[in-house]
């Protein structure tokens, strides 16, 4: 076992002890912990940590879920194993500390000068020069050129048969030791700020006082004392939010199952919020102005608080964190997506709940979100792409249209498109579904169309349905097809108008044909076709629209065929939903809309979204009418008094790098001694604690300027 890996050894007590010992004071111990550590903090950065359960369920499966949670993976820095291996490095480093430090101090004192003529002759710089002086007089010289250079002399006289000679011991660059302390004590600093400001302290204020983490839902106000922590706990990190015109003195704190709740010793009133915006819709700037109310003392300070310019109060900063809503009131109407559903008026707040009654379903309206600025990218081009509803292959125009809000993959242009809000459905099972609208009809493709989005798991993207607008500019045209296409009634109405405008003049059995195949194609489009049963669905949830369209002609019609009978039996059924729009259009006692290029434009578009809506998971969705935006700011409060331990341990790792990499240590030795025949011989060596070319030149300016020769290096 090597000196420098080595650790401390004992020679008293048992074998054991001394076992420990030596190994937790020993390098290698220490950097096989950091190696662990490092090793741990990678799993940390590419696992995202304080994730929602499903969500690593969904990514890693239940087994590895498990796995990976035993391990406490998905909460790496507060893991107890990881707690530990940092409590054992601070001891280990110290150890080491404590073992090299005497060393370091006393080869510090050290300037060795009782070494031997013949050992400086063994160096690799070496050289050797005739002075015409006395050998004090040339050692009083050369020290004192060397003391002018910087370095630390010692003088050393010694009795030889020839006469009085001089040693010169002289050393720099000593600071390059004293960069080993500064950098292992910094490792220590820094676990120990760490283990101060982590969750430990947390835990250990938990296990004293008897407190539980809270897995419950509920008002902060309503939970218990045991879930609270005392306002004197000496370290914690946790966030305040605080909604506008409100105060709030009791912050969250994380843990792995659930909350603690940290009382303050004082309260934060939020008085205004302020937030700014990029072009492209990103915050540029959000601030908040603050009045801090003292518990204890009734002193209010008022503070502005933005990001990296925290407000402090009783030891304890305040960060500005992010934003959330604060509680925006939505007002919203229900609009029927194909089932019967009377339109009534609903409003809420943000973070609120709603019972629905559909029939006898229930379910639970929960307000999710309110956005007010929606920035999207749109393509800069006025060209129009008309859609050909005609086409049996539909798989391209059903993901052009159930995708993102809006799917372009060219150079874009920025636009504000107003506010949106997110809210979901969930049903007595409790499944939920999240949905996503825009409140203002969204210009897209040069067509004005409202955007619906939906997402059956947090962990998807939102897929967006696009319903045209009317001649209004709203929603209210479709809504009215649409529950038109669900009444058989009517939609058999439809089919007697299409067919006597259609076959106008033509004999008895002709119309007889072409109702029978526009009565078939409005059914199998409304999903109400007595063979959609026998269909391949294709694992599809519903077979209706245009889908069932192209399955029944996969069933019934030659491949050969497929092409011609697609067209013709689209070209009906455009023919016989046009007519259930002028139907609807009539019941809401609104005149007949106009052969135009607008209402074939209208039609194009909502033969599609028709389709389409048949895969929307609701029986209705909601439109905002108005709201009221209410802000709510997000602060980050911390008592953090290894905060600057931390600090000054960082600055001594960076001198202790710097020391360490950068500073060479040199020793130099001149041995003089009289010659019989007159002068003196100078003897020189120079050692570095690194082999580099600066060494070189330097002991070549030493060798011109204390021993007055030519800078030639002797071999």
């Amino acid at each position: 076992m090597s000196e420098s890996t080595a650790g401390v050894e004992l020679n008293k007590g048992s074998e054991w002890l001394r076992s420990v010992v030596e190994l937790l004071s020993s390098m290698r111990f220490a950097i096989a912990l950091l190696t662990v550590i490092c090793i741990a903090s990678v799993v940390g950065t590419v696992l995202r940590q304080n994730e929602p359960v499903n969500n690593y369920v969904n990514q890693f499966g239940p087994f590895w879920y498990e796995v990976f949670a035993k391990l406490n993976l998905y909460n790496v820095y507060s893991a107890g194993w990881f707690i530990l291996i940092l409590a054992f490095l601070v001891v280990s480093t110290s150890l080491c500390i404590v073992r090299t430090t005497p060393k370091i101090v006393v080869d510090l004192k050290q300037f060795k000068e009782n070494i031997r003529e013949q050992s400086l002759k063994a160096f690799p710089h070496k050289a050797q020069a005739v002075l015409a002086e006395g050998a004090e007089s040339a050692a009083r010289r050369i020290g004192g050129t060397l003391v002018g250079s910087g370095w630390k002399v010692r003088l050393q006289r010694r009795d030889t048969p020839q006469g009085e000679g001089w040693m010169v011991a002289a050393k720099t660059g000593a600071s390059n030791k004293l960069g080993y302390i500064a950098a292992h004590s910094s490792i220590v600093m820094i676990c120990i700020g760490g283990l101060l400001d982590g969750d430990m302290m947390v835990r250990s204020q938990m296990w004293l006082k008897d407190k539980q983490v809270f897995t419950g839902s509920g008002l902060i106000a309503d939970v218990p004392e045991q879930y609270r922590l005392s306002d004197t706990n000496p370290t914690f990190r946790g966030n305040l939010m605080v909604t506008e015109g409100a105060t709030a003195g009791v912050a969250v704190l994380a843990q792995p199952q659930g909350v603690v709740l940290q009382e303050l010793p004082f309260e934060v009133e939020l008085k205004k919020f302020i937030v700014e915006y990029y072009n492209t819709g990103m915050p540029k700037l959000f601030a908040s102005e603050i009045v801090i109310h003292d518990r204890y003392t009734g002193e209010t300070k008022e503070a502005r608080v933005e990001v990296n310019h925290p407000a402090s109060h009783r030891g304890i900063q305040i960060y500005q964190s992010s934003f959330d809503d604060g509680g925006s009131l939505l007002r919203l109407h229900a609009v029927p997506m194909g089932q019967e559903v009377r339109p009534f008026q609903v409003e809420g707040r943000i973070g609120e709940t709603k019972a629905l009654f559909n029939g006898a379903q229930r379910l639970q309206l929960e307000f999710s979100g309110l956005r007010v600025i929606n920035v999207e990218n749109f393509l800069n081009n006025d060209n129009i792409n008309d859609t050909d509803v005609r086409r049996v292959d539909l798989r391209n125009a059903i993901e052009s249209r159930l995708g993102s809000a809006h799917k372009t993959v060219t150079e874009k242009e920025l636009r504000n498109v107003g506010p949106s809000f997110t809210y979901k459905l969930r049903d007595e099972a409790g499944q939920a579904i999240e949905y996503h609208n825009y409140m203002l009809p969204i210009e897209l493709d040069g067509n004005r169309v409202y955007v619906l989005g939906v997402r059956e798991t947090p962990t998807e993207d939102f897929r967006y349905l696009r319903v045209p607008v009317d001649e209004n500019d709203s929603i209210d045209g479709f809504v009215r097809l649409r529950t038109a296409l669900a009444t058989p009634a009517m939609r058999e109405e439809a089919v007697r108008r299409y067919v006597a405008e259609a076959a106008r003049g033509q004999s008895s059995e002709l119309k007889q044909a072409l109702a029978v195949s526009a009565q078939r194609a409005i059914n199998l489009f409304a999903g109400e076709d007595p063979e959609i049963a026998s269909l391949p669905h294709r694992n599809m949830p519903v077979l209706a629209g245009l889908q069932a369209v192209s399955a029944f002609m996969e069933v019934n019609v030659p491949e050969a065929e497929r092409e011609r009978a697609g067209e013709m039996l689209l070209r009906i059924l455009n023919g016989t939903l046009f007519e259930l729009f002028q139907i609807s259009r009539q019941q809401a006692g609104l005149p007949l809309a106009q052969r135009n290029d607008a209402t074939a434009q209208f039609m194009t578009l909502s033969v599609l979204s028709l389709s389409d809506s048949f895969f929307y998971p609701a029986p209705l969705t909601f439109m905002m009418d108005d709201f009221e935006h209410v802000q709510a700011s997000v602060f980050q409060v911390a008592r953090a008094p290894g905060k600057t331990i931390v600090y000054i341990g960082c600055f001594l790792l960076i001198v202790g790098v710097f020391g360490m990499l950068y500073v060479r240590e040199r020793r130099l030795w001149v041995w003089i001694s009289p010659r019989p025949e007159g002068g003196v011989q100078a003897t020189m060596a120079l050692s570095s604690n690194r082999k580099l070319m600066d060494n070189d030149k330097e002991f070549n300016q030493l060798q011109q300027r204390l021993l007055n020769q030519p800078s030639e290096r002797s071999s």
